[in-house]
């Protein structure tokens, strides 16, 4: 379940609560973006990346994603466990975020991908890219997109708001 501080994400808990049987694990992924969400950033080398990183160590702006990270991934763990039974495990990984969904699901041998749409487009989505969209089109498991953001109104609606990929 790739998550992340939208409402599009935030609608993976409507589709996860209406699934008909629980899985036994669940792994949450949230991919950080240290040196931000700038498409600029992903034509940075290996070492300029590293260094970026390095030189953000102990700043200010560095421990306030990693508080909006404990935020979000507490959040979600909360929600999933006070609703059930399965087993919550996250995962934070730093990189692009479609390739660190990716390489979790490989590595955990996962079966289902559940993500959230975040609902850019025209021009916003060309110029910012779509990780809904870069996972559908490289994964090698279904992916679960859930449309709306989650709330209590989108039980009503059930499945329809979701779509399946692959």
């Amino acid at each position: 379940m790739a998550v992340d501080e939208t409402a599009g994400s935030k609608s993976v808990l409507s589709i996860y609560k209406a699934m008909v049987r629980e899985p036994e694990n669940v792994i949450l992924v949230h991919v950080q973006r240290t040196e931000g969400k700038s498409s600029m950033i992903d034509t940075f080398s290996e070492s300029e990346s590293k260094a970026l990183k390095e030189s953000m160590r102990g700043t200010v702006y560095k421990e306030e994603l990693d508080r909006k990270l404990e935020n979000i991934t507490s959040f979600y763990k909360r929600e999933i466990e006070n609703n059930g039974s399965a087993k919550v495990n996250a995962l934070v990984r730093e990189g692009i975020p479609a390739e660190e969904i990716l390489r979790v699901a490989q590595e955990e041998k996962v079966d289902l991908i559940i993500m959230g749409r975040n609902g850019k487009t025209g021009l916003r989505r060309f110029f910012a890219g779509c990780v809904t969209k870069d996972v559908e089109r490289s994964a090698t498991v279904p992916v679960l997109v859930a449309m709306m953001a989650g709330s209590e109104k989108f039980l009503q609606y059930g499945w329809r708001r979701a779509y399946a990929a692959r």
